[in-house]
């Protein structure tokens, strides 16, 4: 759920609940607009509008920086859900079924009781729980991820829109591409430290 399975091992270490982090939208923005200016100073110091990110224009930083403090916000409010979620598997009726099913073990390797359809369910339906409110928060994050994307867009001329939007993809790819290289070369190297991709196929 929130680690698909055709991302490589580096890119799960940079996933924030189950995808990118909204802000990280405005870095990528900001570095690219960055990139661009260097690249055409000499155009922008004549005066000439280079349609880019680097030619952005006062109001439209002010509405992204906005924009970028409202993002971190709700962001920290879904982390911190996720976190207060988390805390929930060592919640009392956890620790409680944890008990009861270590207790039955022992005493099914005792031969002294079976395994009980009643407790089983019990566990299910409360993993069921856990799950829904996983579920939930994911929601909660991609809704924030498409909604930064959406405002980031419609603060951007059309042209300098693509010129995110690549940039975006561009990353994207190369950092599964590279990621896959490094598993590739730990399973090659036998450390077993590389994702495990038959499960994708």
């Amino acid at each position: 759920m929130l680690s698909p399975t055709w991302t490589s091992s580096l890119e799960d270490a940079f996933l924030w609940i189950g995808g990118w982090r909204p802000s990280m939208a405005f870095h990528l923005l900001y570095s690219k607009s960055g990139l661009q200016f260097e690249a055409r100073l000499q155009e922008l110091v004549q005066g000439l509008r280079t349609h880019d990110l680097g030619d952005l224009s006062a109001s439209q930083i002010s509405q992204l920086d906005e924009m970028q403090k409202r993002v971190i916000l709700e962001e920290r409010q879904i982390t911190d859900l996720m976190a207060g979620h988390q805390e929930t598997v060592a919640d009392a009726s956890m620790v409680e079924l944890s008990h009861v099913a270590s207790e039955m073990i022992r005493a099914n390797e005792r031969g002294e009781v079976e395994e009980s359809k009643e407790f089983e369910d019990k566990v299910e339906s409360t993993l069921v729980q856990k799950e829904e409110g996983l579920e939930k928060i994911l929601q909660k994050a991609d809704e924030l991820r498409l909604g930064t994307l959406k405002a980031i867009v419609n603060v951007l001329t059309p042209k300098q829109a693509i010129h995110f939007l690549i940039a975006a993809a561009e990353l994207h790819l190369r950092l599964h591409e590279w990621g896959k290289k490094i598993d590739a070369r730990k399973e090659n190297h036998g450390t077993g430290e590389g994702k495990n991709y038959n499960s994708s196929i």
